[in-house]
């Protein structure tokens, strides 16, 4: 029999502090929330002071009824769930089920899971907190209610399936606000007027860039304005008016906070947020490492702090010194930004001297590249500034100025190792110019005067949206991925390569909601309810008061709604494929597998066909249309419309417009991977042929129960 029992969230994180605990203790996994709000209806009483109705969650009945059965026997129940306020929330209904006094110190969290913290977080349990659990609540009935109340509307205003939720609709809002923004700019022209100029003495060439009138800037907006100025140009010298000599400094990135380790794997590895965080889950609850068996390879990562712990600063120095040299050392402190929560440290390796070279072998290929940007970020942390030498040259020309600037790394420091991404990938060069000095003359080898119209803001990525929600206080670290998540499943959004384009239905949906629940669906709303959740948390506010205040003035809102407003028609996109049996021209409508084609003239004509998209690049081989298609693991290919009836072409590789057809390997590799997924489907449907007709009852009846519109 076991004198402690240890339980935690995830059978990985269970299996990994085992090995920490002697035989005595027992560790077992929850599997997530055993407890939370019933989905057949709302779950609050709101006439008994919006009390939460708790219940079970179906089909953890046998898992309860173990981790009874198991806390019974032992002397020692602690509970392990994650240290945030959501694993506060699963610690609290685990206590709940287990009959574990309020007064019981059982609470014990893990920032990283490595045997000193381990051993010593066992050493040193704690009460639960109730401030932490209360912010969980307050937050989940809260979600609950606006998703509850303003979901119904949609259904029956649009249609059903729809949901809004206090932040995934603000986050629609600003994908569509972007978008409004982008149809209605007005390009704007400018020129820019270009010298390419030589020393005379050496011969070298550079850059030099008009920048105005007597020494005043002057910006041009026309070609006469341009004209005017090369024509007074001709003919005269260019003289060295000033020279300035230099030095700047790159500081590095500190390390990574959950929403900007988010951004860098957008960026860098093409991570998507939800793929992000379910590798980093991984690497913080335990891999299996050859000659170490299973252990955490990151700090937790849900945190908004880059706060380091001197023993992981003291581990940088030691290794950084010895694999680079003392003089790319700097101890570094970072600032963590106000509001946030500083529970937790920064994310960062948990053994330095487990360098993902080292470990390749032993983790996928995405643990490896999530590894080696957290661990890369983390030691350019603690290290020196890169060194530019600057040079900046004023060069007049009658009573013209141009401007040449140039630079040149001296120092690396820690781009040695990384380099921050940014969203548009642009990234510092070196420039070089000639030792240039006062009142020497430069020839002209060519003058390039350069028309240019202003761009409209760039769309949303995934990388640029978590940044923009985190720079407005909207949701927090945990909740950017599932937000994202939901509104595209929803299909209010969706992407088209890494852009976030809101479709027609999220563009209704959100008109309605912004006309209606103006006070709900806005950026001040969602940021004002955060801090004062963050009151809760810190025992500052009590979480009742927050929904109180809160649901009188919507629910008022929520009934006028209903009754005022009429329904709303979905206008479909109208494709250019005839209906093959009555004409129409058919539109694209969205199902559970995406896009598809169905006859307009419903119920009259149920014709319906796979949407199929095409790029506007012929084929290479042969001229007709490429399609594109999807393997099972969501990779994009290329293939001929004509495939394989009269032509053979497929590549991993978009085509390019005049691109020469080269023979390739790539047919065989994605007919493989095509192939393996159409016989694993057919194995499914074989083996789901076989389920009872009571079983199918069940699923038929389960899909036809209301579904839960809070928000995810």
């Amino acid at each position: 029999m076991a004198d402690n029992l240890i339980i935690v969230e995830s059978p990985a994180k269970a299996n990994t502090i085992k090995k920490f605990l002697g035989s005595k203790t027992k560790v077992l996994a929850s599997m997530g929330h055993i407890r939370d709000l019933p989905k057949s209806k709302m779950g609050i009483d709101i006439e008994n002071n919006f009390e939460p109705q708790y219940i079970n969650i179906r089909g953890k009945a046998s898992l309860i009824k173990s981790l009874k059965t198991e806390a019974k026997k032992a002397k020692k129940v602690y509970l392990a769930t994650d240290p945030d306020r959501e694993g506060e929330a699963i610690a609290w209904h685990l206590a709940h089920i287990l009959e574990i006094p309020e007064e019981e110190t059982c609470r014990v969290t893990f920032n990283e899971i490595t045997k000193e913290t381990v051993q010593n977080s066992i050493k040193q349990p704690r009460k639960l907190d109730k401030n932490l659990i209360d912010a969980q609540q307050a937050r989940r009935v809260l979600d609950r209610i606006v998703g509850y109340k303003i979901s119904p509307v949609l259904w029956k205003k649009v249609k059903r399936g729809l949901s809004a939720g206090r932040v995934q609709s603000v986050a629609v809002k600003l994908i569509v606000d972007r978008e409004e923004e982008i149809e209605k700019f007005i390009p704007e022209e400018y020129w820019n007027i270009y010298a390419t100029l030589a020393q005379k003495s050496t011969g070298k060439t550079f850059l030099a860039k008009f920048y105005g009138k007597d020494g005043k800037k002057q910006e041009l907006h026309h070609k006469e304005e341009v004209d005017t100025i090369v024509k007074g140009i001709q003919g005269k010298e260019y003289i060295v008016k000033e020279v300035k000599k230099g030095e700047k400094k790159r500081t590095p990135a500190p390390p990574f906070t959950t929403s900007t380790m988010q951004q860098e794997a957008s960026r860098k590895l093409g991570f998507t947020l939800k793929k992000t965080m379910s590798v980093a889950q991984g690497l913080y609850e335990g891999v299996n490492i050859e000659g170490r068996g299973s252990i955490g390879l990151i700090t937790y990562m849900r945190t908004d702090s880059t706060r380091i712990s001197e023993e992981a600063r003291a581990s940088a120095k030691t290794y950084i010194t010895k694999t680079y040299g003392e003089e790319y050392y700097e101890n570094r402190y970072y600032k963590t930004k106000q509001g946030a929560q500083d529970a937790h440290e920064a994310i960062r390796p948990t053994y330095i001297d487990l360098t993902p070279d080292s470990i390749k072998n032993s983790l996928t290929s995405d643990q490896y590249k999530l590894y080696k940007l957290v661990y890369n970020r983390f030691i350019a942390s603690q290290m020196q500034s890169a060194i530019y030498a600057t040079l900046a040259v004023d060069i007049g020309v009658g009573e013209y100025l141009f401007k040449a600037n140039g630079q040149n790394l001296k120092f690396k420091g820690f781009m040695t190792l990384y380099v921050e991404g940014t969203d548009d990938n642009k990234e510092e060069e070196n420039t070089s110019l000639p030792e240039l000095t006062v009142g020497e003359t430069v020839k002209q080898e060519k003058l390039e005067p350069k028309q240019s119209f202003t761009e409209p803001p760039p769309r949303y990525t995934e990388a640029s949206l978590v940044k923009a929600l985190e720079e407005k206080g909207i949701g927090r670290p945990s909740t950017y991925s599932p937000t994202i998540t939901t509104i595209l499943e929803r299909r209010y959004i969706e992407k088209e390569q890494k852009q976030l384009v809101p479709t027609e239905l999220g563009k209704i949906v959100n008109k309605l909601l912004v006309e209606n629940f103006a006070d709900v669906i806005n950026v001040e709303f969602t940021a004002k309810i955060e801090e004062e959740f963050d009151e809760v948390a810190e025992g500052k506010e009590n979480w009742k008061n927050i929904i109180q205040e809160f649901y009188g003035p919507f629910e008022q809102n929520v009934e006028k709604v209903e009754k005022e407003l009429e329904h709303v028609k979905l206008e479909y996109e109208v494709s250019d494929v005839p209906c093959e049996k009555c004409g129409r021209m058919m539109v694209i409508k969205y199902g559970r597998y995406g896009k598809f084609l169905a006859c307009p003239g419903y119920p009259e004509c149920k014709n319906a066909k796979p949407w199929v998209e095409t790029i506007d690049v012929p084929c290479p081989k042969c001229g007709a249309k490429v399609q594109v298609r999807k393997t099972k693991r969501k990779r994009n290919y290329y293939i001929c419309e004509n495939n394989p009836a009269s032509c053979d072409y497929i590549s991993w590789t978009k085509p390019k417009k005049g691109e020469k057809y080269v023979e390739n390997q790539d047919g065989e590799e994605i007919s493989k991977e095509v192939k393996k997924t159409t016989s694993k489907k057919k194995k499914a449907k074989k083996t789901g042929a076989k389920k009872t007709t009571a079983k199918k009852t069940t699923k038929r009846a389960s899909t036809r129960k209301k579904k839960n519109s809070e928000e995810t």
